[in-house]
Protein backbone atom coordinates (compact mmCIF):
# COMPACT_ATOMS: atom_id res chain seq x y z
CA UNK A 1 0.00 0.00 0.00
CA UNK A 2 1.22 3.52 -0.72
CA UNK A 3 -0.09 6.40 1.34
CA UNK A 4 0.92 9.73 -0.14
CA UNK A 5 2.91 11.94 2.24
CA UNK A 6 0.87 15.04 1.36
CA UNK A 7 -2.26 13.03 2.14
CA UNK A 8 -1.23 12.68 5.80
CA UNK A 9 -3.17 14.92 8.19
CA UNK A 10 -1.14 17.33 10.33
CA UNK A 11 -0.21 15.77 13.65
CA UNK A 12 -1.03 12.21 12.55
CA UNK A 13 1.33 9.39 13.38
CA UNK A 14 2.94 8.47 10.05
CA UNK A 15 2.28 4.92 8.91
CA UNK A 16 5.53 2.96 8.95
CA UNK A 17 6.25 0.37 6.26
CA UNK A 18 5.79 -2.32 8.94
CA UNK A 19 2.36 -0.98 9.88
CA UNK A 20 1.34 -0.73 6.22
CA UNK A 21 2.09 -4.43 5.75
CA UNK A 22 -0.79 -5.19 8.09
CA UNK A 23 -3.45 -3.64 5.85
CA UNK A 24 -6.31 -6.06 5.16
CA UNK A 25 -8.39 -4.36 2.38
CA UNK A 26 -6.71 -4.57 -1.02
CA UNK A 27 -6.24 -1.61 -3.34
CA UNK A 28 -6.03 1.22 -0.79
CA UNK A 29 -3.65 3.91 -2.03
CA UNK A 30 -4.74 7.14 -0.34
CA UNK A 31 -5.27 8.13 3.29
CA UNK A 32 -8.88 9.16 2.56
CA UNK A 33 -9.63 5.65 1.23
CA UNK A 34 -8.06 4.15 4.33
CA UNK A 35 -10.10 6.53 6.50
CA UNK A 36 -13.34 5.28 4.90
CA UNK A 37 -12.54 1.65 5.74
CA UNK A 38 -11.45 2.58 9.26
CA UNK A 39 -14.52 4.75 9.91
CA UNK A 40 -16.89 1.91 9.01
CA UNK A 41 -15.05 -0.38 11.44
CA UNK A 42 -14.97 2.32 14.14
CA UNK A 43 -18.72 2.94 13.83
CA UNK A 44 -19.45 -0.71 14.68
CA UNK A 45 -17.01 -0.68 17.60
CA UNK A 46 -18.46 2.58 18.90
CA UNK A 47 -21.97 1.13 19.05
CA UNK A 48 -20.64 -1.93 20.90
CA UNK A 49 -18.60 0.12 23.40
CA UNK A 50 -21.11 2.87 24.19
CA UNK A 51 -24.07 0.50 24.54
CA UNK A 52 -22.24 -1.69 27.08
CA UNK A 53 -21.85 1.09 29.67
CA UNK A 54 -18.88 -0.82 31.04
CA UNK A 55 -15.96 0.64 33.00
CA UNK A 56 -13.25 1.16 30.36
CA UNK A 57 -10.54 1.80 32.95
CA UNK A 58 -8.96 -1.58 32.36
CA UNK A 59 -5.93 -2.60 30.24
CA UNK A 60 -7.61 -5.62 28.59
CA UNK A 61 -10.56 -3.36 27.64
CA UNK A 62 -8.08 -0.85 26.13
CA UNK A 63 -6.64 -3.52 23.84
CA UNK A 64 -10.03 -5.07 23.06
CA UNK A 65 -11.57 -1.76 22.03
CA UNK A 66 -8.67 -0.93 19.69
CA UNK A 67 -8.99 -4.40 18.16
CA UNK A 68 -12.74 -3.95 17.62
CA UNK A 69 -12.17 -0.50 16.10
CA UNK A 70 -9.64 -1.66 13.49
CA UNK A 71 -9.84 -5.47 13.11
CA UNK A 72 -11.45 -5.32 9.66
CA UNK A 73 -8.67 -3.02 8.41
CA UNK A 74 -5.40 -3.90 10.19
CA UNK A 75 -3.94 -7.30 11.13
CA UNK A 76 -2.17 -5.65 14.08
CA UNK A 77 -5.37 -4.18 15.57
CA UNK A 78 -5.21 -4.37 19.36
CA UNK A 79 -1.49 -5.20 19.42
CA UNK A 80 1.04 -2.79 20.91
CA UNK A 81 3.49 -1.11 18.58
CA UNK A 82 6.95 -2.68 18.61
CA UNK A 83 8.87 0.47 17.75
CA UNK A 84 9.14 4.09 18.85
CA UNK A 85 7.15 6.82 17.08
CA UNK A 86 7.14 10.62 16.90
CA UNK A 87 4.77 10.64 19.89
CA UNK A 88 4.29 8.30 22.80
CA UNK A 89 6.40 6.51 25.36
CA UNK A 90 9.20 4.16 24.39
CA UNK A 91 7.58 0.97 23.15
CA UNK A 92 8.96 -1.34 25.90
CA UNK A 93 7.15 0.87 28.46
CA UNK A 94 3.69 0.76 26.85
CA UNK A 95 2.04 -1.81 29.09
CA UNK A 96 3.58 -0.39 32.28
CA UNK A 97 2.38 3.11 31.31
CA UNK A 98 -1.12 1.79 30.55
CA UNK A 99 -1.35 0.17 33.96
CA UNK A 100 -0.19 3.44 35.52
CA UNK A 101 -2.87 5.60 33.82
CA UNK A 102 -5.49 2.94 34.62
CA UNK A 103 -4.45 2.97 38.29
CA UNK A 104 -4.43 6.77 38.44
CA UNK A 105 -7.86 6.99 36.80
CA UNK A 106 -9.39 4.38 39.11
CA UNK A 107 -8.05 6.40 42.06
CA UNK A 108 -9.53 9.65 40.66
CA UNK A 109 -12.91 7.94 40.28
CA UNK A 110 -12.87 6.37 43.74
CA UNK A 111 -11.73 9.56 45.49
CA UNK A 112 -13.70 11.97 43.27
CA UNK A 113 -10.46 13.88 42.66
CA UNK A 114 -11.97 15.69 39.65
CA UNK A 115 -15.41 16.15 38.15
CA UNK A 116 -16.48 13.23 35.89
CA UNK A 117 -15.79 15.12 32.63
CA UNK A 118 -12.29 15.99 33.78
CA UNK A 119 -11.58 12.40 34.82
CA UNK A 120 -12.62 11.17 31.36
CA UNK A 121 -10.60 13.89 29.58
CA UNK A 122 -7.53 13.22 31.73
CA UNK A 123 -7.86 9.50 30.96
CA UNK A 124 -8.07 10.30 27.24
CA UNK A 125 -5.01 12.56 27.49
CA UNK A 126 -2.99 9.94 29.37
CA UNK A 127 -3.79 7.37 26.70
CA UNK A 128 -2.77 9.79 23.94
CA UNK A 129 0.59 10.36 25.67
CA UNK A 130 1.27 6.63 25.73
CA UNK A 131 0.25 6.09 22.07
CA UNK A 132 0.30 2.30 22.49
CA UNK A 133 -0.72 1.18 19.00
CA UNK A 134 0.84 1.56 15.54
CA UNK A 135 -2.00 3.87 14.50
CA UNK A 136 -5.50 5.02 15.43
CA UNK A 137 -4.45 6.20 18.90
CA UNK A 138 -6.29 9.54 18.78
CA UNK A 139 -9.59 8.04 17.65
CA UNK A 140 -9.22 5.16 20.11
CA UNK A 141 -8.36 7.41 23.07
CA UNK A 142 -11.29 9.74 22.31
CA UNK A 143 -13.64 6.76 22.24
CA UNK A 144 -12.11 5.55 25.51
CA UNK A 145 -12.91 9.00 26.95
CA UNK A 146 -16.46 8.73 25.63
CA UNK A 147 -16.98 5.29 27.15
CA UNK A 148 -15.67 6.52 30.50
CA UNK A 149 -17.92 9.58 30.34
CA UNK A 150 -20.95 7.31 29.78
CA UNK A 151 -19.84 5.03 32.61
CA UNK A 152 -19.67 8.11 34.86
CA UNK A 153 -23.24 9.04 33.80
CA UNK A 154 -22.18 11.86 31.49
CA UNK A 155 -22.99 12.25 27.79
CA UNK A 156 -20.35 11.34 25.25
CA UNK A 157 -18.09 14.19 24.16
CA UNK A 158 -18.42 16.07 20.87
CA UNK A 159 -14.63 16.56 20.45
CA UNK A 160 -15.10 19.68 18.35
CA UNK A 161 -17.87 18.18 16.25
CA UNK A 162 -15.98 17.87 12.98
CA UNK A 163 -12.67 16.47 14.21
CA UNK A 164 -13.10 13.23 12.33
CA UNK A 165 -14.22 14.94 9.12
CA UNK A 166 -10.85 16.57 8.44
CA UNK A 167 -11.48 20.18 9.49
CA UNK A 168 -7.92 21.52 9.87
CA UNK A 169 -8.99 24.40 12.12
CA UNK A 170 -10.74 22.04 14.54
CA UNK A 171 -7.82 19.58 14.44
CA UNK A 172 -5.36 22.41 15.18
CA UNK A 173 -7.48 23.49 18.18
CA UNK A 174 -7.50 19.90 19.45
CA UNK A 175 -3.72 19.54 19.08
CA UNK A 176 -3.16 22.89 20.83
CA UNK A 177 -5.42 21.83 23.71
CA UNK A 178 -3.56 18.50 23.99
CA UNK A 179 -0.24 20.35 24.11
CA UNK A 180 -1.49 22.55 26.96
CA UNK A 181 -2.70 19.45 28.79
CA UNK A 182 0.82 18.05 28.48
CA UNK A 183 1.72 20.78 30.99
CA UNK A 184 -1.20 19.80 33.30
CA UNK A 185 -3.32 22.68 31.95
CA UNK A 186 -6.68 21.04 31.13
CA UNK A 187 -9.32 23.79 30.71
CA UNK A 188 -8.86 24.07 26.92
CA UNK A 189 -9.05 20.31 26.40
CA UNK A 190 -12.14 20.11 28.62
CA UNK A 191 -13.78 22.93 26.67
CA UNK A 192 -12.79 21.36 23.35
CA UNK A 193 -14.19 17.96 24.39
CA UNK A 194 -17.61 19.55 24.96
CA UNK A 195 -17.48 22.00 22.00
Amino acid sequence: MTVLADDEPEGATPLTPEAREGLIPAGVTLRRELNEYEQANITEARLWAIDRKRNPVDVPFCKNLHKRMFDDVWRWAGAYRGYDTNIGCNHPQIEQQLYQIVGNTLWWIEHKTFQPDEIAVRYHHGLVLIHPFPNGNGRWSRLMGDVLARYLDRPVFSWGGSLLVGDDEVRDAYLAALKKADGDDFPDLLAFARS
